[in-house]
This record gives structure tokens, sequence and C-alpha cells, in this order.
């Protein structure tokens, strides 16, 4: 009898979809991750001598590109719909340093490590630079805040309240996977007229910086707040559409915002994140925004599983077989020191609590989203040294699952632990 391979892997993601909806419980507590069981099984489901075509993200780009784009999108206005803080220069400060001093930083000590120890070209070590510089918001949720809060009638006056390492986390990931996108644009501008400024860089401040990215905030906007008074906006004495309305709109408010954004060349990602967190300001305290976060939610847990399946698949399939010494040494610092100096130097004015700094520092999880950057810019340009930009990318993405899976939980318990003291002694 011979096994039908479109089967066997319906039957493997049916398989793999329902351990993810149960380990959680099973792995609550405990220093380990579903990711990281989820990478293993995709590892081990294919390596049987079941005939699973293993993917190669060299030539299944397309398929990596689209897979990926829409697991971060999705993962995008899940984690807008969780932030209960008001956006504010002094509220958002620590992710507004995050994205301002760490991100750049990360993103040159990447490169120029990529360029002087592995040898890539500019243009090359800018892609990886730009494509492992953003914290992940498809695999980071053991590090981010919850759903959103919503108070009691008898409390609708009392602020709702985020701890500072969950918020950050959160916020970051959901603004600087758009903020990647100008340096992915630079290192394709570069990899296509060469390392000359001359030849780009009126083309790149103008178009790919100052336009998108204002594109992408503006729709987001508008989006956000017209989907706000749909939904919210009460009238003759009738509620709005959220009385009636399904968790299923998240995914049309998501593509609409997506779709909308890239047609008028802006972010999208932006986009997507700006406008759930606007609509998050709609009516905050309504329960609506718990079912528009509980299917985001789903969804997202659909993707992940799926992205996480194939991704074992790719390193069951060779993914890191040109990976070298210098790349796995870019791999460790990138996880164990890049990323981790970067936030403290970002931190170190603006927030007084060390134990805060060193967590928000540390937990910068590296995932999809670098992958996706790759799989866009590989499509757009010619970059020397492929495999070995997807071999060192892959390293550091596993790097990160398994690092940060485990640490996740008991130094979260650890930080929640101490943050309740305090607030039951007061010195």
């Amino acid at each position: 009898m011979t096994l039908d391979t479109y089967e066997l892997a319906l039957a493997l993601a049916g398989a793999a979809a329902l351990l993810a909806a149960w380990l959680p419980q099973v792995l609550n507590g405990r220093p380990l991750s579903v990711p990281i069981v989820l990478v293993g099984v995709g590892v081990v489901a294919f390596l049987l001598p079941f005939g699973l075509p293993r993917p190669d993200p060299i030539h299944g780009r397309e398929l990596v590109e689209r897979l990926t784009e829409l697991g971060v999108i999705v993962a995008l206005m899940g984690a807008g719909l969780k932030l209960d803080r008001p956006v504010g220069w002094r509220s958002w400060a620590t992710t507004w340093r995050l994205l301002a001093i760490a991100m750049p930083l990360t993103i040159v000590a990447v490169a120029g490590v990529g360029w002087a120890l592995v040898g890539l070209v500019p243009a090359s070590a800018l892609l990886l630079g730009a494509a492992l510089a953003p914290t992940d918001p498809v695999l980071a949720s053991d590090v981010q805040v919850g759903e959103p809060s919503i108070a009691d009638e008898s409390d609708r006056d009392q602020p709702l309240e985020e701890d500072e390492v969950r918020f950050a986390l959160t916020s970051e990931a959901g603004l600087n996977d758009a903020l990647a996108f100008p340096f992915t644009y630079l290192a394709i501008l570069m990899a296509q007229k060469g390392t000359n400024p001359s030849r780009w860089i009126v083309e790149w401040v103008a178009l790919d910086v100052a336009f998108r990215l204002a594109v992408g905030l503006v729709v987001g906007v508008l989006l956000g707040k017209l989907l706000g008074k749909i939904l919210f906006h009460r009238r003759d004495g009738r509620e709005g559409l959220a009385a009636a309305a399904e968790g299923f709109m998240v995914l049309g408010a998501t593509l609409l915002a997506y779709g909308l954004t890239e047609l008028l060349q802006g972010y999208g990602f932006l986009a997507v994140f700006v406008t759930a967190a606007v609509l998050r300001r709609s009516e905050s305290r309504h329960e609506y925004h718990r079912v528009l976060h509980g299917f985001a939610n789903q969804v997202e847990q659909v993707f992940t599983v799926l992205l996480l399946l194939l991704f074992g698949g790719a390193l069951a399939g060779g993914l890191l077989g040109a990976l070298t010494w210098q790349g796995a040494v870019l791999a460790g610092l990138t996880v164990f020191a890049i990323r981790p100096l970067s936030g403290l130097v970002a931190l170190a004015r603006g927030h007084d609590d060390w134990t805060e700094r060193l967590a928000i520092s540390f937990f910068g999880v590296r995932g999809i989203g670098s992958l996706y950057y790759l799989a866009y810019a590989l499509s757009k340009a010619e970059f020397p040294g492929d495999r070995q930009l997807w071999a060192i990318a892959g390293a550091t993405v596993l790097l990160s699952i398994g690092v940060h899976g485990i640490s996740a939980t008991p130094l979260m318990s650890r930080l929640d632990r101490r943050r309740d003291d305090a607030v039951a002694s007061p010195t």
C-alpha cells in the first residue's frame, strides 16, 4: 500500500494542530515552549520515509514569502488588539527607544559582523541585518501581553495597566517589522545599483522611508477610526455593529488594511498594526475587543503551526547545510550579544529598573518575520551567497526558539513574583 502525500500532509497538519491546542496546558509553568515542540515534530515528520517533499526556501521562495507574510500580518493585528495603553511619547517611551536606537544598532552590528567575519558583500550583509533586527510578533507570545483587559462596570474609571516588559516587547514587535522594511529596500537598491549612495539615496529617502511609512501610518489611523465608528457608534438608541458582529471581522480588517496599503505602495505591516491599535482605543472597555482578539489569536495559531512544521521540514531538508562556523558565530552573537547590548544601550536612560531592562533587551525573539524579509528581498534582486543567508537566518531563528522558549516561562514568572512582592510591600 502506498501513502498519498497530500492526505498524509493533511493528517500530520491536523495532528500538529491538535498538539498545539493541547500543549499549552501540558507545558504551563515548564521551561519549554510550543514552538520548540512543533519544530521538532516538523523535523521528525519530514525525516520519516513517507515521501513528504522537504521545503526548500530557494526553490519554493514564493510560497515561503506568501505564507510568512500572512502569518506576520495576522500576528500584527493580534498584537495591536492586545495593547491597552494609549499611544503617547511618555507612555510608549520604552518602545520609541527600542525602535530608534536598539533596532538601528542591531542592523549595523549584524551587517558589520556579516561583512567582516562571514565575508558577505555589503548588500547581502545589510539584508541579513535588516532581516534579523525585528523582534518577531509570531513567536514572541510567551513574553507579550495577554488578551485585552476589560474592566468591570465598577472599575470603568480606573486605567488599564500592563507591565512594562510585556508591553515593550509587544509594541516593539508590532512596529519594528514595518521599520525593518526601509533597510530591506536599501539592501535591494544596493544589490541592483551598487554601493555608491549617489545612485539610490534620493529614491530611498523619499520613497522607501518617507512616502511608504507615511502611507502605512495614514491608512492605519484612518481605517482604525472608521472601523471603530462602524463597530461601536450608537445611532437612534441602537448599538453599533459590535453587538451582532462575529470575530471573523478581524480577518477582513487585517486583509483590507494590508492589501489597500500595499496597493498604495505603503508598508502594509505598519498599517495592520496601527489599524489594530487605533481600533483598540475605540470603546476600549467593550467586550467585543476580546472577541476580535480571540479570533485573531486562533488564526495566528493555525499559521504558527503550519509555519513551524515547514520550518522543521526545511531544517530536515538541509536548510543549515551552507552554515559555516563564522555564520554560526554570527547567529549566536545576534541572540546573546548584539540584541541584548543594543537594547541595554537604548534603555540606558528613561527606564529605572535594571532587571526589566535586562529582560526587555534579552527577549528579542527572532522568527517568522526574518524569513519573510529574506524571501521578499531575494525575489526582488540577486544577492550573492543566498544559501548562506538562509542558513544564518535559519540558525538564528532556531537558536532563538530554543533559548527564548526555554527561558521565557521561568524568567517572566520571576519578574511577575518580583513585581507582586513590590506591590504587596511598597517601600
